[in-house]
């Protein structure tokens, strides 16, 4: 019998055993198979509502992914380097941190990690904003911005300004016109502002404000200039939902949430850290957006008509065909939290 069968018919643990003792005896094991016993968020999604698109700049979403991260553009030459991981799929920072030594660095595109090749860029002008950029796109985030630890790695997050913000608006598989979906990020309860809008998520393919329903985006604000009084919700366009406490001071904040599209939604939200999430529970979608008309373009850090005036740090983020349960959104707490994010941030 091939090795492969052979680990395919044990245990987890013993699994993990035949790996290690694989690494003692020299064989090789790249990204890929380091992983093969440690599911991720899109391997716990995937039986019932797939991921159609997945971006990190911390480490892999897939246990299987093995490619880019995202990519860097250095300020002093124009070079690009693309970071990928290291074998137990945590992001390789190290070599963020040699290309981009003595200079600045930006990141210019998120990898996307689901077969859909959905990737992100800085966003084009909108109706509600133009960007600082050439023919008024976004800025990009700066890449030495906001570095944390991960599982006991370095690893850098995104920081978001005002003017930057990423999009995609001819993504494949993502929810169009009253379909059900799934969204969550990894955030914080800090930097925040009251400004619109640090969304991640489905939204207009225009780039323009086209009414109530076009949008399902995550949401993380202030609610209140001193103290913050953090909010998770939903962005649906022309009104954000579900405004769930976020308490202040989070570190690191799982902000979900799951729409079926027609009637109803939930919001979810905890410390990713540490902890269960609590949840709003699956109540009816507001009047005027049922059935929902999301477009399906994807966005972060700004909102659906390119309003670019928001702060925030982003981590992860998934988007799910089909509206996760319950339980499969605790199963990817847990998975987060055990990923170990750590760090005092900024």
């Amino acid at each position: 019998m091939e090795r492969a069968d052979i680990i395919g018919r044990m245990s987890n643990l013993a699994k993990r055993i035949v790996v290690l003792l694989l690494g003692a005896a020299g064989v090789s094991a790249g990204a890929a198979s380091a992983q093969m016993v440690t599911p991720r968020p899109c391997d716990l999604y995937a039986s019932t509502t797939p991921c159609v698109a997945a971006f990190s700049t911390t480490r892999a979403i897939y246990s299987a992914y093995a490619g880019p991260l995202y990519q860097l553009t250095r300020e002093s030459d124009q070079g690009r380097l693309d970071v990928g991981l290291l074998p137990d799929g945590y992001a390789n920072a190290a070599a963020q941190d040699t290309f981009c030594a003595r200079t600045s660095c930006s990141i210019t595109k998120l990898y996307d990690q689901s077969p859909n090749h959905n990737d992100l860029t800085p966003a084009p002008p909108g109706g509600a904003a133009r960007g600082p950029f050439p023919d008024g796109y976004d800025v990009p985030a700066m890449a030495k911005r906001l570095p944390i630890a991960l599982g006991g790695h370095k690893v850098y997050g995104i920081a978001i300004s005002p003017g930057m913000g990423y999009r995609n608006d001819h993504p494949a598989g993502t929810a169009v016109h009253g379909q059900p979906e799934g969204v969550y990020m990894v955030t914080s309860a800090l930097n925040l502002n009251t400004r619109c809008c640090f969304d991640f998520g489905n939204a207009e393919t225009n780039d323009l404000d086209n009414t109530a329903g076009h949008m399902d985006a995550i949401n993380i604000m202030c609610r209140g200039e001193i103290p913050c009084g953090a909010n998770a919700g939903l962005d649906m366009e022309d009104g954000i939902y579900g405004h769930l406490k976020v308490p202040d001071g989070t570190a690191f904040v799982t902000d979900m949430g799951a729409c079926d599209g027609q009637h109803t939604y939930a919001i979810y939200q905890g410390n990713a850290e540490s902890g269960a999430l609590t949840t709003t529970g699956v109540i009816p979608l507001p009047d005027g957006y049922q059935p929902m008309k999301q477009e399906g373009a994807i966005l972060l850090g700004i909102g659906g008509d390119n309003s670019n005036w928001a702060t925030g740090y982003f981590f992860e983020g998934v988007m799910t065909r089909g509206m996760p349960t319950a339980s499969a959104m605790e199963s990817v707490q847990s998975n987060i939290v055990a990923a170990g994010y750590r760090s005092q941030l900024p």
